[in-house]
């Protein structure tokens, strides 16, 4: 479906900073175009700037298996069954840097894991009527045979536990809600719903 407008249809106006920390808070002032003609009225907004961000499936075409990770989040703190969540590997997109290359370097950060080969995944805005953070998505192919029991780096307060998840496994987690994030929950069903056209035995035949 062809999208009836376009970057060209909105104006922003003002962005004030509310406030600036490890994250920031930014004020929007803008207005679009509507669909019943004309510009809509000045619209204020406050928005979330965390910044773009990159999220890596790791996955193992030769032992069938999964490659996830598990730390507490602040984020999850009141959650009732547990804070440590089950996760994809992710990172931020720092300056000067590109998708794949947050990727390639948040697998071997967080997992000791190095990329044999990186699928494009379709991105999303996280929760575009509140933040403007967006997500880069990947599937990254690597040899799990020698995993790690625990990584992540000192320097960023880093507790990770690596952990491997058969299929089978990983059908019950999402049978079961045992996976409740929002970015490993999009990019494992996108993989089950890709992996026939994804031609994988290829990749599980060589080396």
């Amino acid at each position: 479906m062809k999208k009836q407008f376009g970057p060209q249809d909105v104006e922003i106006i003002k962005t004030e900073t509310l406030y600036q920390g490890f994250f920031s808070m930014q004020k929007y002032t803008f207005r679009h175009r509507q669909y019943l003609g004309g510009w809509s009225p000045l619209i204020q907004r406050e928005l979330f700037e965390r910044g773009n961000a990159v999220g890596v499936l790791l996955f193992d075409p030769r032992l069938d298996r999964f490659v996830m990770i598990e730390q507490c989040r602040p984020g999850s703190l009141k959650d009732e069954h547990s804070p440590w969540l089950l996760e994809i590997i992710a990172g931020m997109v720092e300056e000067g840097e590109e998708p794949h290359d947050v990727a390639h370097r948040e697998a071997e950060e967080e997992a000791r894991c190095y990329i044999d080969k990186l699928i494009e995944m379709p991105g999303y805005w996280v929760s575009p009527g509140g933040t403007t953070e967006y997500v880069d998505l990947f599937l990254g192919l690597v040899d799990s045979s020698n995993l790690v029991d625990y990584a992540g780096l000192d320097d960023e307060h880093e507790d990770i536990k690596v952990l491997a998840v058969s299929r089978q496994e990983m059908l019950q987690l999402l049978a079961n809600g045992g996976i409740s994030n929002a970015m490993a929950l999009i990019a494992i069903q996108w993989f089950l719903l890709n992996e026939q056209q994804l031609e994988l035995a290829d990749d599980c035949s060589q080396g």
